[in-house]
């Protein structure tokens, strides 16, 4: 008789936003995921100003951690152009940090990118004009070139494991809906959503849209949920971070 194969409980946030007075206060944060879930995923933003210096507390936080952690890192990481300084120290405590790679961790495939804004369906910003705006949209398409190739490396080498995708920009509207709709092109981009269809991904978690829509849907109908730790904590019923069974 064939058993039923055990459940991954996937735990997500993003947008923790670190400081260097944080010492301490993530201990019991880190116990509770560990106790609810087999992986946790950081979605971005794990500093909240881009410092090495708020990583290293992040890193000594960490060790209350005792399931395996994959994270991104989000626009606030990258303020003070310190970003591979706080990748290397968060990847030297144990951290999985994911940009254009996968890893497969308790029997579920994940594949992660920062992502980039650009907007959303019929008004995803073009490349067309002046170079600075090719740029901005150049940034995106390789985002999304990175992503689809994470995932396409999921699904020649690990075709047996279901894929979840790691993002902090979002790949659809419908998750950042609540924010002012002016500032959508900075919250993600429709490319991000091409690579979760073409490789049928389970769900995508992201965060950044602090007030925004906890799940939605892209056009075909991969699961995207929004696990900003602000909108988390201003759900009707607040929930310190999303738990997804797989």
């Amino acid at each position: 008789m064939d058993k039923k194969k055990k459940k991954t409980r996937v735990a997500a946030i993003g947008d923790i936003h670190v400081r260097e007075t944080d010492k301490g206060k993530w201990v019991e944060f880190f116990k509770g995921a560990s106790a609810d879930a087999d992986v946790l995923l950081l979605c971005g933003d794990l500093t909240d100003h881009g410092r090495a210096s708020e990583a290293e507390i992040l890193a000594e936080e960490l060790r209350a951690c005792s399931i395996p952690v994959v994270a991104v890192l989000g626009n606030h990481d990258y303020d003070q152009n310190e970003q591979e300084e706080i990748r290397k120290l968060l990847a030297q405590t144990g951290v999985n940090m994911l940009d254009g790679d996968m890893i497969v961790l308790e029997g579920v495939g994940f594949a992660g990118v920062k992502g980039f804004g650009g907007g959303f369906n019929r008004a995803m910003l073009a490349m067309f004009g002046e170079p600075m705006m090719k740029q901005f949209v150049q940034e995106a398409v390789d985002e999304s070139l990175k992503l689809d190739g994470a995932l396409s490396r999921l699904e020649t080498e690990h075709p047996e494991v279901e894929k979840i995708a790691v993002l902090h920009y979002a790949p659809i509207a419908a998750t950042i809906e609540g924010e002012p709709e002016a500032i959508y092109p900075f919250l993600g981009s429709s490319r991000l959503a091409e690579p979760l269809e073409r490789r049928q991904v389970l769900a995508a978690f992201h965060g950044h849209a602090h007030v925004g829509t906890l799940e939605g849907a892209t056009a075909k109908g991969v699961k995207v949920f929004n696990v900003a730790k602000p909108l988390l904590q201003k759900l009707e019923k607040p929930i310190p971070y999303f738990v997804l069974e797989v």
